[in-house]
């Protein structure tokens, strides 16, 4: 739920020019991630105030058109820098991620630091944090950065950078408007971003019509070997190392490939399985429609999580045997 009043004051006499802040986010960075950390950076601007977005590592060239998106620290590039900034902070906004185990090389950093910390996330099950603002029915953070302008009476400041921010987040995490979290006040919020300067045509061609010859080859692949299980309800797709090495991927490529097994007709899941390019595990994107929870399944077999339709998980297992211990477990779950 949204802070309670008392907490919006107390976090509002914390937002000054004075204070050091820092804005957090999750390993792996996507749309939303990016854009509710960008979004709150150019609102506080607005008010007069810096904020130092720090990511865990680098994101994909396609949500680098965001304003000031390449002012980014990344952390992985320049470690101390990043770790003197949050030790050093005020003010520790934390976004789209619910624990700091979510968050890399930045988590004991973020667990040591003295600042006041800010969770703003719609993920299930957080962590303690000195101020919580958790709501997992809304699709997106960046939505949440909207209510949280909107709370603090400030819904004049928005400008064309944070409204092309936030509409870049919610369109990204609710899968162009189309999953079912998306709501009716969902809708009005875009409606007020577009007003506000954000281009729905400009934005969709920077973020989603961005597509290289190494990506549409990787779609091709996996493309041409889906595979339907448990009576057609479950799709399979996977990736290996050496294809990836093979047609030069570079991080983003795989966005949303998962999907593609969802959009089959019957199918009701998806899993995507892709080798690590430089570490021994694998890596797992889940999908799926209506109630089938894949969080719960995820967070059972695969040390992973998310929301009920999209969620991820890991194995350490080899990319085959992973594969065939998804089968067996989806078999096995009747709910599923």
């Amino acid at each position: 739920m949204m802070f309670t009043p008392a907490e919006l004051l107390e976090i509002n006499t914390l937002l000054t020019p004075e204070n050091k802040i820092v804005i957090l986010t999750h390993y792996n960075p996507d749309g939303d991630a990016i854009g509710s950390s960008l979004g709150l950076k150019h609102y506080l601007k607005a008010k007069g105030i810096f904020a130092e977005v720090i990511v865990p590592n680098d994101f994909p060239k396609f949500l680098k058109w965001m304003p000031e998106a390449k002012k980014a620290l990344i952390a992985e590039y320049k470690r101390k820098v990043a770790s003197d900034l949050i030790h050093e902070a005020d003010v520790i906004f934390c976004l789209d991620f619910n624990s700091p185990s979510r968050i890399g090389l930045l988590g004991d950093w973020l667990t040591n630091a003295k600042g006041k910390k800010i969770l703003i996330d719609h993920h299930q099950q957080p962590e303690k944090f000195d101020f919580v603002y958790s709501d997992t029915v809304i699709p997106a953070t960046c939505q949440m950065i909207y209510h949280l302008i909107e709370a603090m009476d400030d819904e004049k400041l928005v400008n064309k950078d944070i409204a092309e921010c936030l509409y870049t987040g919610i369109m990204t995490d609710t899968g162009g408007f189309r999953f079912r979290s998306t709501s009716a006040t969902t809708h009005r919020i875009i409606a007020n971003l577009i007003e506000k300067g954000a281009d729905p045509a400009i934005i969709t061609s920077s973020t989603w019509d961005t597509n290289t010859v190494s990506r549409l080859h990787l779609l091709a692949l996996i493309l041409g070997r889906i595979e339907v299980v448990k009576d057609g309800t479950v799709a399979v797709l996977y990736l290996t190392r050496e294809e990836l090495k093979e047609y030069g991927f570079q991080k983003g490529d795989t966005e949303g490939f998962v999907n593609y097994g969802l959009s089959i007709l019957g199918v009701k899941m998806a899993a995507f399985f892709m080798e690590d390019l430089y570490e021994d595990f694998i890596k797992i994107s889940f999908r799926s429609k209506d109630d089938m929870d894949v969080n719960q399944f995820s967070r059972k077999y695969f040390s992973g999580g998310g929301h009920i339709n999209a969620a991820g998980g890991k194995s350490n297992e080899s990319l085959q045997d992973t594969i065939e211990t998804f089968k067996k477990r989806i078999e096995g779950e009747e709910n599923l």
